[in-house]
Formats: C-alpha cells, sequence, structure tokens
C-alpha cells in the first residue's frame, strides 16, 4: 500500500484506521503528504559488522533522501544453507520507504535471517517480507527495531508442512515517541508443520509498541504445530502496547496456542538487583536486557546472537530518565 502510495503520489492509498490491519499504525494520519520519489539514498552510517560474522551475507540498506522504495529478492537452491544478516540503516528527516523483500525456498533448503532496524525517529518506514518455501525447508528470522515516528515490519509466510520448520522471533525496544508495529501472517498449508514465534517488546517515555500475530491452518494442514507468543513491558504511564494474537484453525489433529502477556518491570527483581550496590538506571539496564535477550538467545548462529544481544543492549541505554 505504501508503494502503491509513493509511486502514484496518492495520499488516499496510503493505509489507515479504515483498514483493520493498520488501525494501530495509521500511514493515512502520519503523512499529510506523499513525498517525490527519489532514487538517491542517504550516505551509510558506522553500523559496524564483527570479523565473527564471516560466512554471513550482509545486506546494507541505506534511508532514501525524500521517498524510496526497494525490492530485494533471494532465492535458496534445493539442500542449500544460507545465513542473512539484513541492516536497514537510520537516515536523517522525515524519509519515507518502503522496502519488499521475497524469499524462495527450495526442498530441504534453510535460512536463517536477523533484521537490524535502527530509523530515525522522524522516519516513516515499512519493510515486508514474502517467504515461499517447499517441503522439508527451515526459515528462522529474527527481527529486532527501535520505532519511528511510523514504523512496520511485515512478515508473511506460506508453510507447505512436510515437516519443514518455521521462526519468526522479534523485539522492539521504544523510547521517546517512537511506534513500532511487528505484523506477521504464517498459513499452513499442508500436513505435519511447525511455527513457533516469541516476540518481545519494551515502551517508556510516550512510546507505542503493536504486535500482530496470526497463525492460519487451512484445511488438509492435519498435525500441524503452531505456537505464538507476545510479551510486553510499559515502563512508563504515557507509553502504550497494543497487542492481537489470532488463531485460524480449519484442519484436525492440531497442537496450535497463542499467549500474550503486558505488564510493568518487576520492582521486586529491581530492589534484588539494586540491593546487590546496582545502581537503579544500571538495575533496570540489565533486567530490560535479560526480557528481551531471550529472543536473541534463540538465534542459532553465534556471530548473528553476539550482534543482536550488543543491539538489545544499546537500545536499552536508550530507557534512561524515561522508564518512570
Amino acid at each position: 500500500m505504501l508503494a502503491e502510495a509513493l509511486r502514484s503520489g496518492d495520499r488516499t492509498k496510503l493505509p489507515g484506521r479504515r483498514h483493520e490491519g493498520w488501525r494501530w499504525t495509521d500511514l493515512f494520519g502520519a503523512l499529510t503528504t506523499v513525498p517525490p520519489l527519489n532514487p538517491e539514498r542517504q550516505a551509510l552510517g558506522s553500523w559496524s559488522v564483527p570479523i565473527a560474522l564471516d560466512g554471513v551475507v550482509v545486506r546494507r540498506f541505506a534511508a532514501p533522501i525524500q521517498g524510496g522504495v526497494e525490492h530485494v529478492t533471494l532465492e535458496v537452491p534445493a539442500g542449500d544453507h544460507r545465513v542473512v544478516l539484513d541492516l536497514i540503516e537510520a537516515g536523517q528527516g522525515r524519509y519515507v520507504r518502503d522496502l519488499a523483500f521475497d524469499f524462495t525456498l527450495g526442498v530441504g533448503a534453510s535460512l536463517e535471517r536477523l533484521v537490524m532496524i535502527a530509523d530515525d525517529a522522524d522516519a516513516v518506514s515499512v519493510a515486508t517480507t514474502h517467504v515461499q518455501m517447499q517441503a522439508r525447508c527451515d526459515f528462522a528470522q529474527t527481527v529486532l527495531a527501535s520505532g519511528a515516528r511510523r514504523q512496520r515490519v511485515e512478515t508473511h509466510v506460506d508453510h507447505p508442512g512436510g515437516a519443514g520448520r518455521v521462526r519468526l522471533d522479534g523485539a522492539y525496544l521504544l523510547a521517546g515517541a517512537r511506534h513500532a508495529d511487528q505484523t506477521t501472517v504464517v498459513r499452513h498449508l499442508g500436513r505435519d508443520g511447525e511455527s513457533r514465534q516469541l516476540v518481545r517488546g519494551v515502551v517508556a517515555g510516550a512510546a507505542r509498541g503493536v504486535f500482530q500475530g496470526r497463525i492460519e491452518v487451512l484445511q488438509g494442514a492435519d498435525g500441524t504445530d503452531a505456537r505464538l507468543a507476545h510479551n510486553g513491558l510499559i515502563l512508563s504511564d504515557r507509553a502504550e502496547i497494543d497487542s492481537k494474537p489470532e488463531l485460524e484453525i480449519y484442519a484436525d489433529d492440531v497442537a496450535c496456542a497463542h499467549g500474550n502477556t503486558i505488564g510493568a518491570l518487576d520492582e521486586d527483581a529491581l530492589f534484588y538487583a539494586m540491593s546487590r550496590g546496582l545502581p537503579e538506571a544500571e538495575a533496570r539496564r540489565l533486567l530490560i536486557t535479560a526480557f528481551v535477550g531471550e529472543v536473541a538467545e534463540r538465534i542459532r548462529h553465534p556471530g548473528l546472537r553476539d550482534q543482536a544481544l550488543i543491539f538489545l543492549a544499546a537500545q536499552a541505554e536508550a530507557f534512561d530518565g524515561e522508564g518512570r
């Protein structure tokens, strides 16, 4: 929807509250005008990638100067294994960008992907991934986001079953007035498929986090095993989390579940950490990092896991002075 609006310049094509899936991420209300498309990009930042990521495909996506649309494809041949790190980098100013990713996995292929998004606070940013899998595939993705004026990361997976596995994890850490939306749709199309999702978020200041996760188990997808969990922490009275986990099941002999919890930082744990000599700000950062760090610990590739933990620890520092 955003790409269509950018290409046409027609603001009425922007998704907004009238669209059920976008009611918490209103782009129509956020943009009074649609910026012109500009093929030029802002300079890449100084985001460092450690040597431990040898063998990982690293892709860096610079912010547009005004409005930008980009489409990226990746095909993993049958039986092959790939590890990808996508860095969606911050620019400056009120840029608007739409990134589209299409992944195709052959029979028995595997792909592990880490996505880290660091938009400017004034940006509007949408990244949408579509994944087509065949039998016995393994697709694992972790999305880490720090928000923007409006930011949405959307993932659609067509799961064929056939003993294939999918992991869609994510974390968002939002300070100030930032907004982040992580939306996933997993469609189980055939027998004996597995999917797992764990998303955790922390919001402070006047930030807003959104999670929408839908699992569809279609007719004939018997034997599906699908689990989804979202956990959020709200650190201030002005912050907000909106969550909508969904299950749609049209098959038999399935094991499906979803869970959702939203609460505050554990004051007993905070008191315990401070009683051991930690200053309050450091104790809060430690608890926040541990909470979202469980998402990073599920990453199999050790280099990606370390990079994810570094990102989360850095974002946790932004909560200093806002977690009340």
